[in-house]
């Protein structure tokens, strides 16, 4: 399962052309001579409510490709599996059903020879070296990867309805498995499973517990003892929720490497919340992307604070309230400061799944037209904390603060954060959203 030997020693930035992709988060540029690898680039930018980039974190960039670059180089290296593997057989709480079945198979492979990812490595921001282990001496916005191809299902319809055809996935080999794969170690108030799950009647909750692998009821700020695994669509304009059975069909994955991208899911799942229980923080879900590469399965993608939602809990004022140290604050912001805007979202999306016309082109028609408001421009103030609290997270990272030293420092940074929504008359918006108690 290990990494090949990387062979690129040297990509200066200058060097590089305009992207052939550029996304809400990165962007991505060939290699002159190099057609198996590519540069990625995280921006600064950000997206939520899959709109794409409206709002910019200062130096974010440069944060997130450290993160991508240091987790991903340390999941190809066996002690952080033997880390991991410890940490689930100490995990308190764990169904030891679910102990079991993560501590069999793939788990052993992880420990002998590490995980297989696409990255492999940082370009230094000056002379334009790749830094295979370690970090440059200029951190830069650039990592390198490996290059799978990217295959979009077919759109097609029945009757009068749109939907999508995933039967060529199967044949295909050295491609991005078109679903995000979604780990759950506990349920918080604004996951859109939890969301959904409150929508159903008692009966409709205990079978849609066990599509999810729940072992009982989803409470809110609630660990399980059951990780979950779940999954929506990547390649068709939104992020549609799918069944595990409906996953196995759209991946082209035979049963047994599908149920293997589980565990593996699971697995680097808890190799992040080791990293950021180090800071303090407590790890509630994240995503995943993976490539099929002949018998092996691929961590692709980004993997930073985009794609996980940690926290903490402040005490303040007599009330609880849950902080997040990812894109969930921003979110949660837009929410409480800009709902007018989100309602338009979900009246785009709605009309979008009627007619198969991607909501974002309905959005962007209807701000044209005066009839929904426009991207909202995020406080400083409020962006000011966000940037303070990547900046932690990285130190932490580069071992430039110690866990304990971030951990009180992210938390000032919540008292901040709370301070910011009492002062707008918003905090009562706050606690309906992330308040305990």
């Amino acid at each position: 399962m290990a990494n090949n030997q990387e062979t690129i020693q040297q990509v200066p930035l200058d060097s590089l052309s305009e992207p052939f992709y550029e996304g809400s988060v990165q962007r991505l540029y060939a290699i002159n001579d190099e057609p198996k690898y590519m540069v990625t680039e995280t921006t600064a930018g950000g997206s939520v409510f899959d709109v794409g980039t409206i709002f910019s974190i200062e130096g974010s960039d440069v944060a997130r490709a450290v993160f991508r670059h240091v987790l991903y180089t340390n999941l190809s290296k066996p002690e952080t599996w033997i880390e991991v593997k410890d940490a689930v057989q100490n995990a308190e709480g764990l169904d030891p059903k679910i102990r079991d079945i993560l501590l069999e198979g793939v788990i052993e492979k992880l420990c002998s020879v590490g995980g297989v990812t696409h990255h492999c490595g940082m370009v230094d921001a000056v002379t334009g070296s790749v830094s295979h282990e370690g970090l440059p001496e200029n951190e830069s916005a650039y990592n390198i990867v490996r290059r799978y191809k990217i295959e979009k299902p077919d759109q097609d319809s029945f009757l009068k309805h749109p939907f999508y055809d995933y039967s060529k996935f199967g044949s295909l080999d050295k491609n991005v498995v078109p679903l995000e794969c979604i780990v759950r170690f506990g349920i918080t108030s604004g996951s859109s499973v939890f969301r959904k799950y409150l929508k159903l009647s008692e009966s409709e909750q205990r079978k849609f517990e066990q599509e999810l692998g729940a072992n009982g009821p989803l409470v809110a700020w609630e660990y399980l003892n059951t990780p979950i695994v779940d999954f929506t669509s990547k390649y068709e304009p939104e992020d549609r929720a799918v069944t595990k059975q409906e996953a196995h069909n759209m991946s082209g994955l035979d049963g047994e490497t599908f149920s293997e991208m589980g565990k593996l899911a699971v697995l680097g799942g808890w190799a992040v919340r080791v990293m950021v229980e180090k800071m303090g923080l407590k790890l509630w879900d994240l995503k995943w992307e993976f490539a099929k590469d002949g018998d092996d399965l691929v961590f692709v993608d980004t993997i930073d604070t985009d794609s996980f939602r940690a926290t903490s809990v402040l005490e303040d004022g007599g009330d609880k309230i849950v902080i997040h140290y990812n894109k969930q604050a921003m979110r949660d912001y837009y929410k409480i400061a800009h709902s007018d805007w989100l309602g338009s979202i979900n009246e785009a999306k709605e009309e979008a799944r009627i007619t198969g016309v991607p909501f974002v082109d309905l959005l962007r028609s209807r701000q044209d037209a005066g009839d929904a408001p426009q991207d909202p421009i995020v406080d400083q103030d409020f962006m000011a904390i966000q940037v303070d609290k990547m900046n932690l997270i990285k130190d932490c990272i580069l071992g430039i603060r110690d866990g304990s030293e971030v951990s009180g420092a992210l938390a000032d940074c919540g008292k901040r954060e709370v301070d910011f929504y009492t002062s707008n008359g918003q905090r009562d918006a706050l606690k309906n959203l992330n308040g305990l108690g």
